[in-house]
């Protein structure tokens, strides 16, 4: 274990009242300590010391979710062996609740507590500790004392045998890379922390310092990643006028197969597949860099600019909003466009993808069932919690969200000539709520911008698409830029079935979902279902199974169901999905071409 000696740095903290609950009053100094002695086994073990105390008990709590992970991930679960000592003495403490422990401080000043927390779950929202490196995301990792969320703390990590570098925003103590301070728990909270022997390397764009820490091996390549997120820096920060941070870092756990991403106010973490950046053929590259442009946007949206519900944040509890069709929708509409408009895109691979989205959304049946400013709302309980009914059911903020965007920001840039565009939009709500007003937005008041810059009242448009159902009119906004959809499946009678498979371990076709109205969902196939046989003939493989089929023919499943045999016949019914791809209009006029130059940047 390498051994580093560090000296604790000292804060004036304000003053707090004593409340029943234990919250701590007077001045308080808190810090902590971590050490990895089991790494192998995925274990930290950390010495938290508060001092400065004038109250008979204090409260620790540790917060039941992550900011931008809307679910409550109950932390405190993966706590083990909590003590509490004072002047070298076990005082008491004790659970009060799922994530609260009460310690007894009656006449003392400053006490000690150790815990150890348990860390091997593979995400970017979740922390993560084996030999090779430590990823600590805060929430899961500190328990703070109640009352206490705005007070100064220090971080001090004895790092395990061989590691030698850390990756994270928070500000160095006398530039010693391994004591870390946070001016108070939000922005700890906001700063996960990377232990190891990341390969970093670094670029400066606009003033800002940017540090890329590569966790694990990939096939990347270190001067054209830095060239192209520069170009994604440079392409947003011109939308908002300014980049808040001085330092930004950019966390990458690189995986055989990874994938996501967490925003966080001067940092972000993703998962990645350490072969996808030189996978041109699957797009497993810029697939990467759409990645880093959502991220990243978040900085502004989400981190500063945000619904009034999103912060300060209530870490005891869910925090509703009905606006992630904005937070993340957006966000996910700019991961793209920003590839096209920072030329990173040629203007038919950002149709393409954007086609694809369309289509994906249109094949969704839950489409027809959830409303944007619902699914929004419901994050904590159906979208990090899906089910196998949950494409029927449910929708995607992130994906609806998204082409809203894209409508919205088609109609600005269409009523001005070309002269406005969402860039406006998001531009002035982040003037006027984040440095202005220095406080969250409410529903209408985003309404109310978005109107400024269309020069018409959106009452309509908010009825239909963000809390009706009626279908996003796509043909009526790309035109605006001469565009139109087409749909390759159209006027075609080819039968499906309307279910989704997958092959289990024993090699048995198992149905993962069956859709909303399609054939199988009709004559009553379920999830779950082993498919053994289609009119006596063994199944090996679902691909081509209906090809000599036709609509209306009845075919027989033999199936598997909860290990009973059963015969279930299904009447075929026409495939209703769609397959878009975006076409230009013939002898489209200046103003279309108007609309298209700005909404694409071709010039």
């Amino acid at each position: 274990m390498k051994k580093i000696h560090i000296t604790v740095l000292s804060f004036l903290f304000l003053s707090f009242m004593i409340t029943s609950a234990g919250h701590a009053t007077g001045t308080a100094k808190i810090s902590y300590t971590l050490t990895f002695p089991e790494a192998q086994a995925h274990y930290v073990d950390i010495e938290m010391q508060v001092s400065g105390l004038k109250q008979n008990s204090l409260d620790l709590k540790m917060p039941v979710w992550a900011p931008g992970s809307y679910l409550v991930r109950e932390f405190a679960r993966n706590i083990e062996t909590i003590s509490a000592s004072a002047n070298g003495k076990a005082i008491g403490i004790k659970k009060t609740r799922k994530n609260i422990w009460r310690v007894n401080t009656t006449g003392l000043s400053a006490v000690t507590v150790k815990y150890r927390v348990y860390a091997f779950e593979v995400s970017v929202r979740t922390s993560f500790i084996d030999v090779d490196h430590a990823f600590l995301s805060s929430p899961d990792i500190f328990i703070y004392p109640a009352g206490m969320l705005n007070q100064p703390s220090t971080v001090h990590i004895i790092p395990y045998k061989k590691w030698d570098k850390v990756s994270t925003s928070l500000a160095t103590v006398n530039n010693d890379a391994f004591t870390l301070t946070a001016p108070n728990y939000d922005i700890l909270f906001d700063s996960p922390i990377e232990v190891g022997n990341q390969d970093i390397f670094t670029f400066t764009t606009g003033g800002v310092n940017y540090e890329i820490a590569m966790s694990g091996e990939g096939t990347y390549d270190k001067e054209r990643l830095k060239k192209d997120i520069a170009k994604i820096v440079d392409e947003q920060t011109a939308i908002f006028g300014e980049n808040p941070n001085k330092r930004y870092v950019i966390i990458v756990h690189n995986y055989l197969k990874g994938g996501g991403g967490l925003e966080h106010l001067s940092s972000t973490v993703l998962g990645a597949s350490r072969g996808g950046y030189t996978d041109e053929k699957n797009n497993g590259y810029y697939g990467f860099l759409s990645l880093v442009a959502h991220e990243h946007f978040h900085l502004w949206n989400v981190k500063r600019l945000r619904p009034v519900a999103l912060g300060p944040f209530d870490y005891d509890n869910e925090n509703y909003t009905t606006n992630l069709w904005i937070a993340e929708g957006f966000t996910s509409y700019y991961q793209d466009i920003t590839l096209r408009r920072s030329q990173l895109f040629p203007p038919e691979n950002y149709l393409k993808v954007l086609s694809e989205n369309i289509s994906a959304l249109e094949n969704q049946p839950g489409v027809n069932i959830q409303p944007v400013a619902d699914a929004s709302y419901d994050a904590w309980i159906k979208a990090y919690r899906p089910n196998e009914n949950s494409v029927n059911s449910t929708i995607s903020y992130y994906s609806k969200g998204s082409l809203i965007g894209l409508l919205l920001d088609l109609e600005i840039i269409n009523s001005s000539n070309g002269a406005k565009s969402l860039n406006d939009v998001m531009k002035y709500m982040y003037d006027e709520y984040y440095k202005v007003k220095k406080r969250g937005y409410t529903d209408a008041e985003f309404k109310l911008a978005l109107e400024k810059f269309a020069g018409k009242k959106l009452d309509d448009f908010y009825k239909n698409y963000i809390t009706g159902l009626t279908p996003l009119d796509f043909n009526k906004y790309l035109a605006y830029a001469g565009y139109k959809l087409k749909d390759e499946y159209a006027g075609s009678n080819d039968p499906a079935l309307g279910i989704s498979t997958s092959v289990n371990a024993d090699k048995k076709i198992v149905v993962t979902a069956v859709l909303r109205n399609g054939a199988a969902w009709k004559d009553g196939l379920n999830v779950g279902d082993q498919l053994l046989a289609m009119d006596g003939k063994t199944l090996t493989e679902v691909k081509g199974l209906l090809n000599d089929k036709n609509t209306g023919d009845k075919v027989v499943f033999s199936i598997s169901r909860d290990g009973l045999k059963k015969e279930i016949p299904v009447t075929l019914l026409r495939n209703t999905q769609v397959k878009y791809s975006i076409e230009t209009l013939p002898n489209i006029n200046a103003q279309q071409q108007t609309v298209r130059n700005k909404w694409l940047k071709l010039q």
